[in-house]
Parts: structure tokens; sequence; C-alpha cells
């Protein structure tokens, strides 16, 4: 795993030769809304991408994590369909609902049964390698999102060239970033991550909370301001020295929010000594998003070397599909 994170600017040159060279189909009608659906390491990307292009999109952009699609597809709906594998269960019968409401459908996968489908049925699809763990190919499927978005001009063609300006930034920093990422493991060793964000950045708290899931096998939890202000600051109430809080900072955070922080910060060391946080490098919400991304993935790598366990094994999730294979 640790070769997958290290390799993973080298992956996003080779995602954006497959958006430039990406074969995708014009829509019959006008598009009313977004639908993206994935889940797990599949489906980070398209919240990845949703919250860095809500504030240019002129129409709705959904994400969806589940077996259904809602009422309100159509055939004036962009419907991304994201399965790494191209087999994920609940993402299989989405693409079969989303076929039958007639949304305009593309799919980003590296085979499989979507793959068979979109072939079958002359659907978009965007092929990307196979053969990795889902969560380390978050770089394929951002890009290949971007792409879309791009090409049916939901966003100005710009993305890609931000991203070609995240490689040259997560090359320059590359040992900073280990380095940083080494004391953030060693800080988080034998605690409970506590990961806020702000704003509009939850994305990368997922994404953050899911690695050190699958990569370092802990348990954690995340929030984002200003919502926890007005429920889980609440639950600040006994001292938990166990706790450890982590909180990414892009340099675009709204002052508002900053203060918010700076007020729980304060409250959050009544009851843990704990707390640390993360500056996002970056020119553009793009780049700070894949730099923090990248970020994470060091820190849940290291944590599995400090914790010694496997990043890559993932034997209770496997038990869970072969359970199900029998109902």
């Amino acid at each position: 795993m640790i070769d997958l994170v290290a390799a993973f600017p080298s992956q996003l040159t080779k995602a954006i030769e497959i958006a430039k060279h990406a074969t995708l189909k014009e829509t019959s009608h006008p598009i009313h809304n977004i639908f993206i659906s994935g889940l797990g390491g599949s489906g980070i990307g398209g919240s990845v991408v949703k919250e860095l292009t809500e504030n240019e999109s002129l129409v709705p952009i959904t994400i969806n994590k589940d077996y259904f699609v809602p009422n309100y597809v159509s055939k004036n709906t962009l419907a991304i369909i994201c399965s790494y594998s191209g087999n994920t269960e609940e993402t299989l019968n989405v693409l079969k609902l989303a076929i039958e409401k007639e949304a305009h459908i593309v799919c980003i996968s590296s085979g499989g049964k979507i793959s068979e489908i979109a072939k079958d049925k002359n659907l978009s699809l965007i092929t990307i390698p196979g053969g990795m763990p889902p969560r380390s190919c978050i770089g394929y499927s951002i890009t290949q999102i971007f792409k879309v978005f791009e090409f049916y001009k939901i966003i100005e063609p710009n993305a890609l060239n931000e991203i070609e300006k995240s490689i040259v930034l997560l090359e320059k920093e590359t040992e900073n970033i280990k380095t940083i990422a080494k004391n953030a493991a060693e800080f988080l060793t034998n605690k409970l991550p506590v990961i806020y964000t702000l704003g509009n950045t939850e994305a990368v708290a997922i994404r953050f909370r899911q690695q050190i899931n699958e990569n370092a096998k802990m348990l954690c939890w995340h929030h984002v301001l200003p919502e926890m202000n007005h429920n889980e600051l609440v639950g600040w109430t006994t001292e938990n020295k166990n706790l450890a809080v982590v909180v990414f900072r892009y340099a675009s955070d709204y002052y508002r929010t900053l203060k918010r922080l700076e007020i729980c910060k304060e409250v959050f060391l009544k009851y843990t000594p704990h707390y640390l946080e993360l500056n996002c490098l970056g020119n553009t919400e793009i780049q700070r998003a894949i730099y923090a991304i990248h970020l994470g993935d060091w820190i849940s790598c290291y944590l599995s070397e400090i914790r010694n366990v496997d990043a890559s094994e993932i034997k209770v999730i496997d038990f869970l599909k072969s359970s199900l294979e029998k109902i």
C-alpha cells in the first residue's frame, strides 16, 4: 500500500492521459441534475468532485451510496456510475435502475459486469487500470469525473490543468509530506482519531476516516464545522485522553468558521491534550484537496506500520461479501 500511495502523482499523470483520450457520447436532452453513484474507494472521488464543483455547477449534484436511485432521476439526469471492480452489488443495481429511468449514463470502471453492461447498452464508458485496491485509485476516479464534468460543460475546462499543477506540488513537497505524515501517525498512535474539516471540505475528512479504517484497521469518526457546532460539540463533556483531534485546514477557510474553530479548540483542550492542525498546501481548492488526500493516505499507511498490520488486508469485507452471496 505504501508503494501505491507513493505512486499517487504518477497515477494522476496516467489518469489525465486516460481522460484526454476518453470518448463520451453527447446527450439527447438537457442536463437538469447530476447523480453520482459509488461506494467506498470507488465512490469517494465523486464526493470530492461534488464539493469542488458545486459552487460553479448550475445544476444540483447528488451523491448516492445505496442500491436505489431517487425518483427525480430521468432522461434529464447525467448519471455517473463508479465501480472500480465493476462488480459492486449496490452500484450494479443502481445502473440497472438508471437505465430504466433513461438517464444519460457514464460508467467509470476497470471492467467487470458494469463494463459489460455499458458495452452491451452502448453507454459511455471510461476504462481505468485494474488489479489494485479501489481505495488506492482515487486519482483515476477524481480525474475521470472532472473530465465528464468538463465534457458536458458543467464546469469550465480547467480542472485537468489544476490536477497537473497538483502533481507538481506533490512531487515538490514529497519529503515534507512524508515527514508531516510520520509525525501525525505517531501523534495518533494508541488514540481514537476525531477528524474535523471546515466548510465545504468534508469529503477530505471522509477519505481520511476511510483510509484509517482500511489501512490502519482503526475506528475513528469525523465531522465538519460549522455543522458540528449545532450538535456534536455538546458531546464534549468528559475527559478522555485517548481522543486525538485532527483538523484539516485550508487557506480559504471562511473567517467566521475559523473563529468557531478557535472557540471549539478551547473546548476540546479541556477534555484531551491531543490536538493537531494539518495545513493543506495549494493555490486552489483542487490543489489543496489533492494535497490533503495524499497527506491523509500517507498518515494511514504509517499508522499501519506502527500498528504492525497489513494495510491491504480486508478479510472482514470479503466475509461480508461471501455471506451476502449465500442469500
